[in-house]
């Protein structure tokens, strides 16, 4: 399983970044993301690079299914998961070149999610079995779309969804390399698209070169919200939910100052967390570290809290990340000068 594992991983990232270098001219051509309300770039940018990262996860991951030679049931996970995948960034990349309304945004999103939820893990998974199956399965579709469209909305500067996304996925490839968590599936799934990330992430680092594009950030949210589901099914609830900690807390936290604030929280904005950073004066490089630290420490931590496999450590554990979180996420909308004005 480990050598299937490096074998996507590497498969992954050298024909994401192949992919890439050969989309560029069209993308240039075709695929310009102009400035807008959220936008932390000035200029046009190439979007699009989504379609290479989905394609390398694509073929990365039949790869290391022929290399592990899975059962039938894997096969299928990694099938549907793939399959839906494909649905949202049909749909992203639709939208990239002609904005969709709500509704038709919507739509395939909730098929996606509904296909993965029900067809993908085992039938006898369950998270809360003191809940009907039915409302089980309903709660995870919702939350799905949530974290679904969460991601797209996160991928606001560059690197952010390399660090924010590649290292729970590092994270969930290391619990199938070293486990038998969660399945075989998944943590061939996880290493594909954290290798097409890594081949993504030069021509994405600050000052990017070129965007994901909702084509690759909808079925990233899905690829990822799978794994820490999974996870969770599992038996590892607290550890699903410290791997993507800052994403949670960034968005919640926005969500519920942009309410109390009465604001029309479906419009653009400029409120999450990394982008009050960059305006309160840390560089986008700077944020993009902070936050690929701070997932690290959460990587660590929902490492402990799967391996001691505890209750109580797993609370304990979690309240530390959150902890964790939100001070850097104070340092963070701080700025700078806040830093500098401490040490002195």
């Amino acid at each position: 399983m480990r050598f299937a594992i490096l074998v996507t991983l590497s498969v992954a990232a050298a024909c994401s970044a192949g992919l890439v270098v050969v989309m560029m001219p069209l993308l240039r051509r075709y695929a310009l993301a102009r400035p807008n309300a959220r936008s932390s770039h000035v200029e046009p940018i190439p979007q699009g690079a989504g379609v290479a990262v989905v394609l390398a996860t694509l073929l990365a991951t039949c790869i290391g299914l022929l290399v592990a030679v899975p059962q039938d049931d894997a096969v299928r996970e990694a099938v549907v998961v793939l399959a839906a995948s494909i649905l949202l960034a049909t749909t992203g990349a639709v939208d990239d070149l002609r904005p969709l309304g709500p509704v038709a945004k919507l739509v395939p999103q909730v098929v996606a999610v509904g296909l993965v939820v029900l067809l993908a893990p085992p039938p006898e998974a369950r998270l809360f079995p003191a809940l009907p199956l039915g409302m089980e399965r309903a709660l995870a579709i919702v939350a799905g779309i949530w974290f679904v469209n969460l991601v797209n909305f996160m991928d606001g500067i560059d690197w952010i969804t390399v660090a924010g996304c590649g290292v729970p996925l590092a994270a969930l490839t290391l619990l199938g390399a070293v486990t038998t968590l969660p399945g075989i599936a998944m943590p061939l799934l996880a290493a594909a698209l954290c290798g097409a990330l890594i081949g993504f992430a030069p021509f994405n680092k600050p000052v990017a070169r070129v965007f994901l594009g909702d084509v690759g950030s909808l079925p990233i949210g899905l690829i990822l919200g799978y794994g820490l589901y999974r996870l969770a099914l599992g038996g590892h609830l607290a550890a699903s939910l410290i791997l993507p900690l800052y994403y949670l807390w960034d968005s919640g936290a926005t969500l519920l100052r942009r309410l109390s604030r009465r604001e029309a929280f479906w419009e653009a904005h400029r409120s999450h967390v990394y982008q009050r950073a960059t305006d309160a004066g840390w560089s986008v490089a700077a944020v993009v570290a902070h936050i690929f630290i701070l997932d690290l420490l959460l990587g660590g931590l929902a490492l402990i809290s799967v391996w001691q496999d505890s209750m109580s450590v797993s609370a304990v554990v979690l309240v530390v990340a959150m902890a964790l979180v939100a001070a850097s996420c104070a340092k963070l909308t701080a700025g700078p000068s806040a830093m500098r004005e401490t040490s002195a």
